[in-house]
């Protein structure tokens, strides 16, 4: 069987058990719309000098959020990668936390203004404080994993990455210790086709990142990363069975970044005009939107409803958080000792 053969169980009985209530696909379609405002603003306050960096997850929002709605929020660990601003807001995030984080002030939650903008954290929503070299979020996970499992507790470790990230040795020490224990981690691989410049042929030699996971003896799919509901229903019995024990999923979704690599890039060097616009067709939102029009799920007033209130809340987060203060350079020294007297 080839990678590009499901190998999670996806019956269509098993399917009937993961079908999403209205409620859901409402949820589904606003956090990915919020997610593409939110970075379309950032974007525009690179470009005015008020926001230093965005690196975004434009074009990726369907894998972000289809994978996003099967953890159990508060329950599961997640230790995502910098594009990843749509798993986070279905884990709670707000849209002002983002433009905290975006703007580097000094209440962002997920850092207080110390860490470089998208470098995702956040204790009390059980995600793993993420470090700029990438792919150690992959072991920190197995680790969260690893504990869980000594204490019995049925919670699931999600780690995510870029296809670019599967060539660092933190990637395949991560696949071999988690099977070889059977630890309750989902990998999760958004495989955007570029490892900021190189195309994924010359990252590695087998065509799905997904084929890997032969080697460690552990489950695989590879699912279409630009249709939300196939991510999640792919995900969501990879979750439900890794913590009945079955142990790691190797998942892989087929997406693509319909932007530069970060706001210091400039993608046309290396990226022809013609696949940008193949590309730029096929956005997931707009597929989305399209399918569920199609099926007569929502009319569309209920949808530009969601598109006008996403609209507004992204206008009224960036003004507040642009008020906010930003660290002093006494900040700098928090977090190192313990603060306070002992008695």
């Amino acid at each position: 069987m080839t990678a590009s053969q499901t190998r999670v169980p996806r019956s269509s009985e098993m399917l009937d058990d993961y079908l999403l209530s209205e409620e859901q696909l409402e949820s589904m379609y606003r956090y990915m719309l919020l997610s593409r405002r939110l970075e379309e603003r950032m974007m525009t306050l690179n470009r005015q000098g008020r926001a230093d960096f965005v690196i975004a997850g434009a074009g990726q929002e369907a894998a972000q959020v289809g994978a996003g709605m099967a953890l159990k929020a508060g329950v599961d660990y997640a230790a995502p990668y910098y594009r990843d601003l749509g798993v986070m807001l279905v884990l709670g995030m707000s849209a002002r936390e983002a433009m905290l984080n975006a703007l580097g002030k000094l209440d962002d939650p997920n850092s207080f203004g110390r860490q470089m903008p998208s470098h995702w954290g956040s204790a009390r929503r059980r995600v793993l404080t993420q470090s700029s070299v990438v792919a150690t979020q992959l072991v920190h996970a197995v680790g969260v994993a690893l504990g869980a499992k000594m204490r019995n507790d049925p919670i699931v470790a999600f780690a995510s990455c870029g296809e670019g990230s599967t060539s660092r040795g933190d990637f395949h020490e991560a696949l071999n210790f988690a099977a070889i224990h059977k630890l309750p981690v989902i990998f999760f691989v958004e495989n955007n086709g570029y490892a900021i410049s190189e195309r994924t042929e010359k990252e590695m030699p087998v065509p799905h990142v997904a084929d890997r996971a032969s080697a460690y003896g552990i489950q695989s799919a590879v699912v279409d990363g630009l249709d939300a509901i196939a991510v999640y229903q792919t995900v969501r019995p990879a979750v439900d069975q890794a913590r009945r024990g079955a142990g790691p999923f190797l998942i892989e979704a087929k997406c693509f970044r319909m932007w530069a690599h970060s706001s210091d890039d400039d993608h046309r060097r290396y990226r022809p005009r013609e696949e940008l616009e193949n590309w730029a067709s096929r956005d997931p939102i707009a597929l989305f939107r399209q399918r569920v029009e199609e099926d007569c799920l929502f009319p569309p007033e209920d949808l530009d409803a969601i598109e006008s209130g996403v609209e507004v809340e992204v206008r009224a987060a960036a003004k507040w958080a642009l008020d906010q203060p930003d660290p002093t350079a006494e900040d700098m020294y928090g977090f190192i000792y313990r603060e306070g007297d002992d008695g």
